[in-house]
This record gives C-alpha cells, sequence and structure tokens, in this order.
C-alpha cells in the first residue's frame, strides 16, 4: 500500500472515528448550537463535513497514485519471424 492511499485512508476514516466513536464525548444537549442540542449539531456538522473529506482523501489518492494510462489494444504480433513471406 502506498504513501498517498494510506492518508487517504487515514483522511477518509475521520468522518466515521468522528461520528461513532466520538459521539458518546459529544452526547449532550448543552450548548445549544444554532438552536439545535449539541449532539445533533455535531451529527449535522460531520454529515456536512464527510463529502470535503472524502474529496481530499481522493485528491490526495490521485496525486500519489496516478491513474495508469489506458493502453488500447493494437494487432495481435505476427508469430512468423521478421522478413518471412506469410504462408
Amino acid at each position: 500500500m502506498g504513501r498517498g492511499t494510506k492518508r487517504a485512508l487515514l483522511l477518509g476514516a475521520v468522518p466515521f472515528l468522528t461520528l461513532v466513536l466520538a459521539l458518546p464525548f459529544v452526547n449532550r444537549v448543552e450548548p445549544m448550537v444554532f438552536g439545535l442540542p449539541f449532539v445533533l449539531f455535531w451529527i449535522l456538522l460531520w454529515v456536512a463535513l464527510t463529502p470535503v473529506s472524502l474529496f481530499f482523501a481522493y485528491k490526495i489518492e490521485k496525486k500519489y497514485n496516478p491513474p495508469e494510462p489506458d493502453i488500447e489494444p493494437g494487432p495481435a504480433p505476427d508469430s512468423d519471424k521478421p522478413g518471412e513471406a506469410p504462408r
């Protein structure tokens, strides 16, 4: 696994970790943020930030591991030796 892949996976895991593992630590009603209990604000915040995080993970993956160019299949090589007449 390349360096870019590890970084991209780590960055992609951040929303999961904040929504699943950090949720018990932010599970409270106070403080109210924009009229929402803090836990609901936390969930909505990370739902909105998840695509941003995944976009940057994609960019990192693409930077360190660029896609291989498509190679179009050409004609099959002849098994005859060069210079021989075809049979």
